[in-house]
């Protein structure tokens, strides 16, 4: 299996396939490289990579403490390892924050940036309840209940629940307690400005929980495009893989 060190003793697990521009998926705390299990139909079109986080998946537990900045650094390590000098990042939910993040750290690495489900802070009510409901399951040692809920939350079929609830039950509990507390605290809104990427927002048109953090974004991002999946709500990688497939086409080869 293909693995990277991005520290003496942390691997990460990756998966990369196809031909074309390079495409990176960067999955929510927890979930893995499973979440984009669908895209990868876009090898036809891309490079296609998709990677476990360091605590998550098959990659290891993490050797320091978890940080946005530090996600963002193995992302950067991980291109450096691939010999790809510049992508095209798809982040997904809380994803987006390392997506955010590897863009404003290293825009000269980033030829386009989408963003599904994606926001630069987190400061409503729903949000932030959500990122203290996963904190205090996994506290709980809760990690078999958590991947239970995204499993039947995320799969279409039996098979896809399962797989996916296997998955996260490999996340490190430690790791995952810290990735939902900085991702509570991680803010870069007043640093969107900074952002001069053709910047995509996909959003599912019943995900109204989120829809509110497109504001910032169109205000300090005023080149930001913003598109709705008909029907939708969070889970758009997983649900609704068609129609977001086709427009990580359309966007990313035009």
């Amino acid at each position: 299996m293909p693995y990277t060190f991005v520290d003496d003793f942390v691997r990460l697990y990756y998966e990369d396939e196809g031909l074309g521009k390079p495409l990176i998926f960067v999955h929510p705390p927890g979930m893995g490289s499973i979440t984009f299990s669908n895209q990868k139909i876009l090898t036809e079109h891309f490079r296609v990579v998709t990677y476990d986080m360091r605590g998550n998946g098959k990659s290891s537990p993490s050797n320091k403490r978890i940080t946005i900045d530090l996600l963002a650094d193995d992302l950067k390590m991980l291109l450096d390892h691939l010999h790809i000098d510049k992508a095209i990042i798809c982040g997904y939910s809380n994803g987006g924050s390392i997506a955010l993040e590897f863009a404003l750290s290293y825009p000269e690495r980033i030829e386009k940036l989408m963003l599904i489900g994606g926001f630069s802070e987190v400061c409503t009510t729903l949000l932030h309840w959500e990122f203290l409901l996963g904190i205090y399951t996994v506290k709980k040692h809760g990690i078999p209940l958590l991947a239970k809920v995204l499993g039947l939350a995320h799969g279409k079929h039996y098979r896809e629940k399962k797989a996916i609830e296997q998955y996260v039950r490999l996340t490190n509990d430690r790791d995952l307690y810290q990735m939902y507390t900085e991702g509570l605290r991680y803010n870069c809104t007043e640093r969107l400005s900074q952002l001069k990427i053709p910047l995509l927002l996909i959003y599912g048109a019943r995900d109204y929980y989120v829809h509110y953090y497109q504001n910032f974004f169109k205000k300090y991002v005023p080149h930001t495009d913003i598109i709705y999946v008909s029907k939708a709500r969070h889970q758009i990688p997983t649900k609704h893989y068609n129609e977001l497939n086709s427009i990580i086409k359309a966007y990313c080869l035009t």
